[in-house]
C-alpha cells in the first residue's frame, strides 16, 4: 500500500513540478533559486499529507495554494529581502523576448508580495476571484481591490505601450 502511495505521489510531483516552478518564478520576480526552494518546500509539505491530498477534489489546486502560502510566509520573514547578485549565471537566456521578460519581472518585483501573488494567480494561472481568494485566505473583495491596485501600479511602471519591449 505504501509503495503504491509513494508511486502516486512521485507521479504527481513529476507532472506538477514544472508548473509550480513557473509560478514560483513569477512570485519571486525571477529569483530562480528562491523559486526552487519554494517548490521544494511545497512538494515536501504535500508529501507529508499525501494521503489526504490525494483524496482531494483537485490536488493541483491544493499544491498551488501551498506554494502561494509558502511564498507569502517567506516574504514575511525578515531575511526574505536578501538576494545574491554577485554571481553571473553560467548560461545566458537566448529566447527573443528577453527585454520584455526582464521588464515584466522587474515590474513584478516592485509590487508588494500579496499584490504580486494576486496578479500571478489571477492572470498567469487564470484563476477566478474566488479561487484566488481561497488560495490567499482572503475575501473576494480584497482580491478584486488588490487586482485593481496592482494592475494600476504595473501600468504606471510599464507605461501604456508595453508592446514596445517585444520583438517585432
Amino acid at each position: 500500500m505504501r509503495q503504491a502511495r509513494a508511486e502516486e505521489y512521485a507521479e504527481f510531483a513529476a507532472v506538477r513540478a514544472g508548473h509550480l516552478y513557473r509560478s514560483a518564478c513569477l512570485f519571486t520576480a525571477g529569483d530562480t533559486h528562491l523559486a526552487e526552494d519554494l517548490v521544494q518546500e511545497t512538494l515536501g509539505r504535500i508529501y507529508v499529507r499525501w494521503g489526504r491530498v490525494s483524496r482531494a477534489d483537485n490536488p493541483a489546486a491544493y499544491a498551488q495554494t501551498v506554494l502561494t502560502r509558502a511564498f507569502l510566509a517567506h516574504q514575511r520573514r525578515r531575511s526574505s529581502g536578501e538576494r545574491v547578485t554577485a554571481l553571473v549565471p553560467e548560461t545566458a537566456y537566448t529566447a527573443g523576448d528577453t527585454p520584455l521578460r526582464l521588464t515584466l519581472l522587474d515590474a513584478l518585483a516592485r509590487l508588494p508580495a500579496k499584490d504580486r501573488a494576486v496578479v500571478v494567480l489571477r492572470y498567469w494561472e487564470d484563476r477566478s476571484v474566488q479561487e484566488t481568494a481561497a488560495a490567499l485566505g482572503a475575501s473576494s473583495a480584497s482580491v478584486r481591490t488588490r487586482c485593481v491596485r496592482a494592475l494600476a501600479r504595473l501600468r504606471e511602471l510599464l507605461g501604456e505601450d508595453i508592446g514596445a519591449y517585444a520583438r517585432p
